[in-house]
This record gives structure tokens, sequence and C-alpha cells, in this order.
């Protein structure tokens, strides 16, 4: 047998060597993984018996070869909750986290709360707000069938686990359609509207192996700018949102108020009331959407995600 620091100390190395940033944090993940153990109570054990060594080194092969974490795991922690992905999903990030709280702050100032979720993926976004706000009616929509694989089975787990959360429905269609009967149907009545669209620029290739090689593409690529996806979520959002609602829409580090053509606030900020849709939209054709419209920053202190109150 040999010992848990003998094998951290030595994974670590080798996930180091191969430009792993977060080389000690994955080891230990893979590790504790293996043990049936979380990773804060991984030092109580002393050993690893061959059965379970080997388990390891097939995974370890796997990261090494820049398969995500996450999805040698199944799961990747989000808030209060873990959600599960695979292939085909996007893996939430943690800076999608400050997107779910501002939703939260104002869902909870709000009388029976309505919101949704664009572009939901594994449903992280839409599944916290359903449970860190209890009462919240959610519905998640999502395009891709690869992921509405996992945001079903996600929503079917921790609707489970919550039991006082009001359910999240599934909407499986292209959140920038404003033909959609469901959005139709909810004109003018949400509270909050969240999405983490994909707002990669074509023609850009992200630099980390995991992202580039096993992100779904559907979840990345945002037009030749980036903000194609954008500009359609904002029109959706628009004629969701009640007035006074609010638009949490997150972006690029590179895509903030201070860069080339005004990133997505200026999206935002340009974004009138279509002509041909003011049955559905609030407002008279070519009068603007939004109000209040600022940026915030991540926990690096870059600009990540736009808010905006319907007018």
């Amino acid at each position: 047998m040999t010992t848990i620091r003998e094998i951290l100390v030595d994974s670590e190395r080798r996930l180091h060597r191969a430009g792993i940033e977060s080389a000690a944090v994955d080891s230990a993940e893979l590790l504790a993984h293996v043990l049936g153990v979380s990773r804060n109570r991984l030092l109580l054990h002393d050993r690893v018996d061959e059965e379970d060594r080997i388990s390891f080194e097939r995974l370890m092969a796997k990261r090494l070869n820049r398969i995500p974490l996450q999805h040698l795991v199944g799961t990747a922690p989000f808030r209060h909750i873990e959600v599960q992905v695979g292939p085909g999903v996007f893996i939430p990030r943690p800076e999608s986290e400050l997107v779910a709280e501002a939703a939260i702050r104002h869902l909870r100032t709000c009388e029976r709360p309505r919101a949704f979720d664009l572009c939901s993926g594994s449903g992280a976004i839409a599944i916290s707000l359903a449970t860190e706000v209890p009462g919240t009616q959610v519905s998640a929509v999502e395009l891709s069938p690869e992921a509405l694989v996992w945001l079903r089975e996600n929503v079917r787990t921790l609707s489970a686990a919550h039991p006082a959360a009001t359910p999240v429905e599934i909407i499986a269609a292209d959140a920038t359609d404003v033909s959609i009967l469901e959005f139709r149907s909810a004109a003018g009545t949400c509270d909050v509207v969240t999405c983490n669209p994909p707002y990669i620029p074509d023609g850009s290739i992200p630099r980390d192996p995991e992202v580039r090689d096993h992100e779904p593409a559907i979840a990345l690529y945002g037009g030749v700018d980036g903000l194609d996806v954008v500009r359609g979520i904002v029109i959706t959002a628009a004629m969701l949102l009640k007035s006074g609602g609010l638009m949490v829409i997150e972006h690029a580090d590179v895509q903030g108020p201070l860069s080339p053509g005004g990133g997505v606030v200026e999206a935002v900020r340009q974004a009138r009331v279509p002509a041909g849709l003011d049955e559905f939209i609030a407002g008279v054709a070519g009068t603007q959407l939004f109000t209040d419209i600022e940026d915030r920053q991540d926990y690096n202190q870059l600009p990540r995600f736009t808010l905006a109150r319907r007018v």
C-alpha cells in the first residue's frame, strides 16, 4: 500500500509539470473521489490499497491529457449545490456565482418572485435561484439536446433534495427566439432574467485545452464579435421583464464597458423596442429598453457581468 501524502505529492508534481495550475486541488479531488470521501477529510485516511491506487492512476492519466476535472468526478460545485456535468454541457465557473448572487438579492425583495434563466446549461444558476429563494417560480431555457440531458437530471436530483423549492420549469428552446409561446405567455411578468450566454468571438481559440477540446461549441461561440447571442438575449429579457425588473448577463472580461465598442454595456444601452413586437414588449417602437445599466467585476477585479433595469 501507498500513503495518502506520497500519492498527493507525486500527483501534484506531475500535474504541475503538465501545465495544470490547479495541480494541488485536482490531485486531492481525484483521490478523494476514488476513496469516496470529501477532500477536507482526505488526510484522515492513511494508506491507499492497490485497487484504489490503480483507479486513481487511470483518472490521473485522463487529467494529464487535459480532460476536465469535473468530467472525471462527474460534478461541479456551485454556491450551495453541486451539479452533475459531463461531455455536452458547459461546466459552471465561480464567476457565474456572482450572477446568481445579484439575481438572488433582487428576488428576495419581490413578492411571489418569477425568474427566467436563459442559456441555462447545467441549470446551476436556475437551481440556485429556486433553492435559495424558496417560492420563486424559475424557468430554465436551453437549446442544446446534450445539455438538456444534464439540466433535466440536475433539476430532478436537486429538486428532490430541496422540497421547499418550487420545481424549476425546463423549456427546450432558443433563448433568442421571441416567438416561443412560453416567452410570450410570460411577457411582462418576470422580476429577474439571468444569462451566461456564449460570448467568445467565432475566430478566437480558447487557450486552455479543457475549454478548447472539451466544452461544447454551442456554449462558447457568439458570432464575429461574440455578442450576437447577447443582443438576442437582451430583446428576450426585455419581453419577459416587468417594469423595474432586473437583467443580469455574464460576459468575457474583455467585453466590459472600456472595451472597443463598449462591450455588453453598450449593447444593452443601444437596445430598442423592436418594431412589430410592441404587442409583447412594452414601450413605443424605437425607445430604449433598459435603464440603470452598470457593469460589475468578478473575484479578480475584472469586468464580468452587466446589470440593467427594464424601463
